[in-house]
């Protein structure tokens, strides 16, 4: 005795056709949103107590990166500017400016400014500003043209795949040493001259695991 009709069979074929979309559609999505905005912060603008511009000081007033980030070369973080540092010049210009007042409080107090630090990596990666800067990585390849920010934003998804690029090619990132915090610099010929100075700074593909994870 026949249970189900024939057309039952073609039924089941495409429930497990259908099934099978179904999960793929869905592990697309989820890859999707894992390299969305929603995730990885890339172009959001975070709200910060002082509306701070690059735009204004880098591009407008030629204010070196190393005058705020005062450790980059030297240790694994940056460096964010203590108070004193923007007081230097707001002890003689924009005295007033009620944008300003919480730079002012902060050095009168002596409490730091919480900014929102927008390049964050995971506790289990570490990074190295001052190893990247000593091989020739400009602030660009990482931050974007940070110089042209009015309101700074993460340029880059900082996610493990955009970082392997660097690191399986360091030939097509890397720059002179002293044009590393030379926002608008391009090579020529990027090709050849990224191969002479993988060797002239014995940069090495590393893309083992443990390079930047503990």
């Amino acid at each position: 005795m026949q249970i189900f009709p024939r057309s039952a069979n073609a039924i089941a074929r495409a429930s497990i056709v259908g099934g099978a979309a179904l999960v793929g559609f869905l592990g697309f999505l989820l890859y999707m949103l894992q390299q969305s905005p929603y995730v990885t912060q890339q172009g959001v603008a975070l709200e910060q107590p002082v509306p701070f511009s690059h735009q204004h000081h880098v591009s407008g007033l030629g204010i070196d990166c190393r005058y705020c980030h005062t450790s980059v070369e030297t240790s694994n973080f940056a460096g964010i500017p203590p108070v004193a540092t923007c007081m230097n010049c707001h002890k003689e210009i924009w005295t007033n400016a009620k944008m300003l007042e919480p730079i002012r409080e902060a050095y009168r107090s002596g409490v730091a400014i919480q900014w929102e630090r927008l390049h964050r990596t995971p506790d289990f990666v570490q990074f190295n500003h001052s190893i990247h800067v000593a091989k020739g990585i400009g602030c660009v390849s990482c931050h974007g043209r940070v110089d042209q920010m009015q309101l700074t934003y993460q340029a880059e998804p900082m996610s493990m795949g955009w970082c392997l690029q660097c690191h399986r090619s360091p030939e097509k990132f890397v720059r002179p040493r002293d044009k590393v915090y030379d926002m608008a610099w391009k090579a020529d010929d990027q090709q050849a001259l990224g191969a002479q100075l993988v060797k002239e700074y014995r940069i090495q593909s590393k893309t083992n695991c443990s390079v930047c994870h503990y």
